[in-house]
């Protein structure tokens, strides 16, 4: 399934929609080359940037560019080093995701404009998570829109509201945390993070979420590995999971599940409450 992998969640972000017009991303955990490190950034002029970046940490880096995106590739142990000369010297670029196997792109307007943009029709990958945003609690902006990574090889879409995301980001900061935006949604990211960073797993850090985030929400979460579904106690966001034999598949609703091989004979299940769902590749 995985040569399939960007055409078909493609289709469901399209799909989606009428659900929310006004900015669309999505991660793709792809390929990964052993001993390298990928860097979605947002800037203008990134290969410039990278080419002294390559000269700064004395290790080359390699650029892959995608409408407003690019991709930097360097070697995994000077990722820190990078990650610490572009916040000195470049701190206008925005990165979006970071990781041995995740690229995140996202941009204001219609699901079906950004995914032609940024090629998802073309891309390969293992798993990934999409999103469609009508913007509700903040301005529609590029960095505005979902997935939300704030860790390596994680992000998170969110369904949902919370209510005490305010206190919950004041106290992540004090940890040492950062934050781009007032998006409740990357507040729940960076706490996962924060609980990971910790020792959780990603299973005992969503059980976490159930007691320190109120609100209603459904959390969708990708790992290097896998993804993993929560919803609140009382659960009134739609949520809708699909699983066969070859794959597994989540969307807010059945329509977005269609168009996935072998959906007629999946299992159709609605996720309980406050229940962690999680899948790994083995």
């Amino acid at each position: 399934m995985e040569p399939q992998f960007g055409p078909l969640l493609a289709e469901m972000l399209s799909v989606m929609t009428d659900r929310g017009p006004d900015s669309a991303g999505f991660a793709v955990y792809g390929e990964k080359a052993p001993g390298s490190w990928k860097m979605t950034v947002r800037h203008d002029h990134a290969a410039s940037v990278a080419a002294a970046l390559a000269q700064a940490i004395g290790a080359p880096v390699t650029v892959t560019a995608r409408d407003s995106h690019s991709v930097l590739t360097l070697p995994e142990t000077h990722q820190a080093l990078a990650r610490e000369w572009l916040a000195a010297n470049c701190p206008e670029m925005t990165i979006c995701g970071d990781g041995r196997s995740i690229e995140l792109y996202k941009e204001i307007g219609l699901p079906a404009q950004v995914a032609d943009r940024f090629g998802l029709r073309t891309m390969a990958g293992s798993h990934g998570i999409g999103h469609t945003r009508m913007a509700t609690e903040s301005a529609v902006t590029t960095a505005g829109a979902h997935p939300f990574s704030t860790g390596p090889d994680q992000c998170l879409v969110h369904n949902g509201s919370l209510s005490n995301h305010a206190s919950l980001r004041r106290m992540l900061i004090r940890e040492g945390m950062h934050f781009s935006t007032d998006n409740d949604s990357e507040v729940a990211a960076g706490y996962l993070t924060w609980k990971m960073a910790g020792g959780a797993t990603l299973a005992q850090a969503l059980e976490a979420a159930l007691t320190d985030l109120d609100g209603f929400y459904t959390f969708v979460v990708g790992t290097e590995t896998g993804f993993a579904v929560v919803r609140d106690p009382i659960s009134c966001k739609p949520a809708v999971m699909a699983e066969t034999d070859d794959l597994v598949a989540f969307a807010s609703e059945y329509r977005a599940l269609t168009g996935l091989p072998g959906i007629a004979g999946a299992r159709i299940f609605e996720p309980e409450p406050a229940r962690v769902y999680a899948w790994e590749h083995a």
